[in-house]
This record gives structure tokens, C-alpha cells and sequence, in this order.
């Protein structure tokens, strides 16, 4: 997470493979900002990602951040759009 942009990554830890990532910087986010509403469109972004690929469960790892604000808005909207933590 920078000021500018919000990343995500849904990663394999076993095998050390990403299998999917959705950015703010994504062309499919275009003009989504480092803000709530970006964090919000990359959590539905990536739990769309998730889906295509049938990943319904993960392990959400915030790298040290405090749960809130753009952390807690990302989660929220992937959980609304069926990604189960």
C-alpha cells in the first residue's frame, strides 16, 4: 500500500506461485486512487480474480498494517463479494 495505490495479492504459500493480484494501477481500476473507495473496488476486484479461479477461502495477511481504513475496506468488500477469510 502506497499513498498513491492499494495492492493485493492472493498467493500460494506451498507452492510460492501468485495466483491472482488486482491493483488501483490496473488497467481494469483505471482512475481508482490509493483512497476507501479504490481499497473497496480492488477488494471486489480481487475476490472476483479469486472466483474465476474457484479459490472461495484465504488467509488475509494486512503485512503489518492496522486494521482500518483502507486495510478493513479492502477485506469488507472482498468478503461482500464471496470471499470467505
Amino acid at each position: 500500500m502506497t499513498g498513491r495505490h492499494i495492492y493485493v495479492q492472493l498467493i500460494d504459500d506451498v507452492n510460492g506461485v501468485t495466483l491472482a493480484s488486482a491493483s488501483t494501477a490496473a488497467p481494469d481500476l483505471k482512475g481508482a486512487k490509493g483512497t476507501i473507495d479504490g481499497a473497496k473496488k480492488v477488494g471486489q476486484l480481487a475476490a472476483q480474480q479469486a472466483k474465476a479461479k474457484k479459490i472461495t477461502a484465504v488467509v488475509f495477511d494486512r503485512g503489518g498494517l492496522r486494521y482500518h481504513g483502507r486495510v478493513k475496506a479492502l477485506a469488507d468488500a472482498a468478503r461482500e463479494a464471496g470471499l470467505k477469510f
